[in-house]
């Protein structure tokens, strides 16, 4: 019996060295699209603020366009930053979207800054006293599953409306234990940052499933891994692919973040040893390969962290051999 791994889509609506924020997003409404038709599960929208290569900086306004233009998969982010923003605000935004596309809305959140810590000021506009992450979590908690909260005398109560009793499903997203260990004490999905963070992987996982109690929103503990994927339909052309993604983590770790790059063919001549270690250690995740080879990483990895899913991570400078990856991704899935 072939049995299918689940599949889902992580996109940051990629901008593209001399293409624009606006064919980007119809990118992403392209991609929505054809995964769907290829049976992946989730279509997740990055956030990202002041951040030249990314468009889905404004993620609930593209998460509605994207379940606006498709049917059954799931549509959601990947991740809220919460740490910017009201709970109640959030609990409006995705109950609104949960109102208008019912049982199709996934709220991931994450506790990261999002980009640098002087784009996360402006976006906050922080004060002394307000609450934490995980007083957040709970307010959140309190808003899309209870009947609201109130003020600590009581003299006030808040409402999300849309958003109370709709029951958004929560996960929390994380490149560490401490997220892993918060999912699981709640008793959330837990989604871990693989494309970009893979020596945590085994051991905030491993934390995730220790610390897991059965609760309202899960009777047992489930891992999303997302990872880097390049396809094709040749070994070598999946490698020179590769080199956009390579180019892009070997400018973040200069402090010069940019629009996805073409391929090259020899990374040598960009990269001194220091720097090819040091993407190397963010991306040895990593699936790479022709069709045979990527069914063969893909199930190596299922098989490593036991995985309940996986959410591929591409980001190629050609928007039809991206479209390419992706299916020949989904063809591999069958085993």
């Amino acid at each position: 019996m072939t049995k299918k791994i689940a599949l889902s889509v992580l996109d940051p609506s990629p901008i593209v060295e001399g293409g624009s924020a606006e064919l980007s997003l119809q990118n992403t409404l392209d991609l929505a699209k054809k995964t769907e038709q290829w049976g992946y599960k989730r279509f997740w929208l990055a956030e990202h603020h002041n951040w030249a290569g990314m468009a889905s900086s404004a993620s609930p306004i593209v998460i509605g366009r994207v379940a606006s233009i498709t049917e059954k998969m799931r549509i959601g982010s990947g991740a809220m930053l919460l740490s910017h923003y009201s709970p109640l605000s959030v609990a409006e935004q995705f109950g609104t979207l949960e109102t208008f596309f019912p049982g199709r809305i996934d709220l991931g959140l994450g506790r990261a800054p999002g980009t640098d810590q002087y784009t996360a000021n402006v976006l906050r506009q922080r004060v002394a006293g307000e609450p934490e992450f995980d007083d957040r979590l709970q307010e959140l908690i309190a808003y899309l599953y209870g009947t609201g909260t109130a003020t600590k005398n009581g003299s006030f109560s808040f409402h999300a409306i849309p958003g109370e009793k709709t029951n958004v499903p929560i996960w929390l997203l994380g490149s560490g234990s401490y997220s892993a260990q918060l999912a699981g004490i709640l008793g959330l999905p837990f989604s871990f940052a693989g494309h970009f963070a893979p020596g945590n992987m085994l051991e905030a996982i491993k934390r995730y499933r220790e610390y897991f109690r059965p609760s309202q929103f899960l009777e047992e503990p489930y891992v999303l891994l997302a990872v880097q994927v390049v396809a094709a339909d040749k070994k070598q052309e999946a490698q020179r692919l590769a080199t956009s993604m390579y180019q892009k983590f070997l400018l973040l770790t200069r402090g010069q973040p940019s629009p996805i790059l073409p391929p090259v063919d020899n990374m040598d001549e960009l990269w001194n040893d220091n720097e090819r270690r040091a993407v190397e250690e963010q991306l040895f995740t990593s699936i790479i390969g022709d069709p045979a080879g990527v069914k063969q990483q893909l199930h190596e990895l299922i098989e490593r962290t036991d995985a309940n899913e996986i959410m591929a991570h591409t980001e190629i400078f050609d928007h039809k051999a991206r479209l390419r990856s992706y299916e020949i991704l989904a063809q591999a899935a069958v085993n």
